[in-house]
């Protein structure tokens, strides 16, 4: 099997990349400096030196001949120009023309009066000379410059800018690459961690806005997999603990069938069946909380009464009753089945918990954002929860007190159930305290129109065929 090839990593992808850009941004300016300001400023110099190396010339053919020496001393002390009459043809040629000197040779040739290229050859401070023959008052004047003034070398300058600005991208692109890439790795690091099953550190929200939202993404699901790590660890820890105790019972109970057959030991191993059952069951409506619901158009006072009419002889036996509560023709569009249940698992908690008058309010609001909102309560009249245990009631298995369980039954899973049903649609639930004592458990979705108008009797209108669901 062949091995994939090494994918680069992002700092180093981003290195390339950040590189090239700055050095064809170099690149790019070198030119323009040379095309647009060196050459065009070398060509005016050239021909404006040109112009006083032949007007020196004239001058001085102009001049009588007692003042010529003082214009020649002036002349080479504020331009550094010298003049030689009858210069020989001798002298050096220049082997290597600079643009510089290419551009004087040109523009010297240009004058009517200039004649022939430069040549090299000792000036009057014995320091090596150019010189150009010049025609003027019918003589042939040498007209000189030193080398000295045109010892500049802007492609040596060029070639250093080049070097040293190849080095500062390549360190300024080294550290926006890091600086961009830190935070994906911190990101990859976490991930890493995530899925080994560690609990990695939040990620700090900083940077760019991009990574600030990605870095806050990652952290809610950060959370979220820890929470369900941690219900799946109370899952399994109350599953063993309430399983243990009617296994027991059973196992008792076939050692003393083996002995002496009795009808009430059969009945109490039916009934621990049951029980295990019963929790089995609520086990996997808090699994399949997260399965697609299905939904349907329904009237909401109407569907509410049948809730409580299928709840009465409950309500009866322990002394309770159900009053409903709801905003007039308040019908809707819901996920009526996963309704169902958070409403069966909230009033089975009241009831089992708060014997007495228990009421289901509902009505329709409009939240902050001008959003119509469908608000369903459960209020009962019992000894409510602590305000520092509200929300621990959420969890698997969690009871106020162990010992509740032998007078009211249950398994701590009801309302665990409605947390996880109620997130999987987007809704919220909250629970809190009731004025006048009590408890207040709350429900609140968008309320979406219905497709199709619910029936006077409160039928509910389920979705076609083909959307069916297991």
């Amino acid at each position: 099997m062949a091995t994939p090839a090494r994918q680069p990593t992002l700092a180093g992808q981003h290195l390339r990349w950040l590189a090239g850009l700055f050095l064809l941004l170099e690149g790019v300016t070198i030119a323009s400096t040379l095309g647009f300001v060196l050459w065009p400023m070398a060509r005016r110099s050239a021909d404006d030196l040109a112009g006083l190396m032949v007007l020196s010339a004239q001058t001085w053919a102009e001049l009588p001949p007692e003042t010529r020496p003082v214009f020649q001393a002036e002349l080479i002390r504020t331009h550094q120009i010298a003049l030689q009459l009858d210069l020989s043809p001798g002298g050096d040629g220049l082997a290597s023309h600079g643009f510089y000197i290419a551009f004087l040779e040109r523009a010297l040739a240009a004058r009517q009066d200039a004649s022939g290229g430069l040549i090299r050859r000792p000036g009057p401070d014995a320091r090596e000379w150019l010189w150009a023959r010049v025609d003027a008052g019918g003589r042939t004047i040498g007209v000189g410059i030193p080398t000295a003034r045109m010892d500049t070398r802007p492609f040596q300058a060029l070639a250093v800018t080049l070097l040293v600005g190849s080095c500062l991208v390549g360190v300024a692109a080294w550290w926006l690459a890091r600086r961009i890439a830190q935070p994906v790795a911190r990101l990859e690091h976490a991930a890493e961690q995530l899925a080994a099953g560690a609990r990695p550190d939040l990620l700090p929200r900083d940077g760019p806005r991009e990574l600030s939202q990605l870095a806050g993404h990652f952290n809610d699901m950060a959370l979220q997999v820890r929470e369900l790590i941690d219900a799946r660890t109370t899952l399994f820890a109350g599953l063993s603990h309430d399983l243990r105790t009617p296994l027991a019972r059973m196992r008792l109970a076939l050692e003393m069938l083996t002995l002496r057959p009795e009808p009430r030991l059969i009945e109490r191993l039916e009934h621990d069946i049951e029980e295990m059952n019963a929790l089995i069951g609520q086990l996997l409506d808090l699994a399949r909380g997260l399965d697609r619901a299905r939904h349907a158009d329904i009237d909401l006072e109407v569907w509410l009464r049948r809730r409580a009419e299928a709840k009465a002889a409950e309500a009866e036996r322990t002394g309770s009753t159900i009053e409903v509560r709801c905003g007039p023709g308040l019908r809707l569009r819901t996920a009526d089945g996963l309704l169902g249940r958070v409403v069966d698992n909230l009033l089975g908690n009241a009831l089992a918990h708060a014997p007495g008058p228990i009421e289901l309010h509902a009505h329709r609001w409009n939240n902050d954002e001008g959003v119509p909102m469908v608000r369903l309560q459960v209020l009962d009249r019992g000894p409510g929860i602590p305000a520092d245990q509200l929300d621990a009631m959420w969890r698997p298995f969690e009871r106020l007190d162990a010992s509740r369980r032998r007078a009211t039954g249950g398994y701590g899973l009801g309302l665990a159930i409605v947390r996880q049903l109620t997130r999987a649609q987007g809704w919220t639930a909250t629970l809190g305290a009731r004025d006048g004592g009590g408890l207040v458990a709350t429900v609140e979705w968008p309320w979406v129109a219905p497709e199709a108008g619910a029936d006077d009797a409160g039928a509910v209108v389920p979705d076609r065929p083909a959307a069916k669901h297991a």
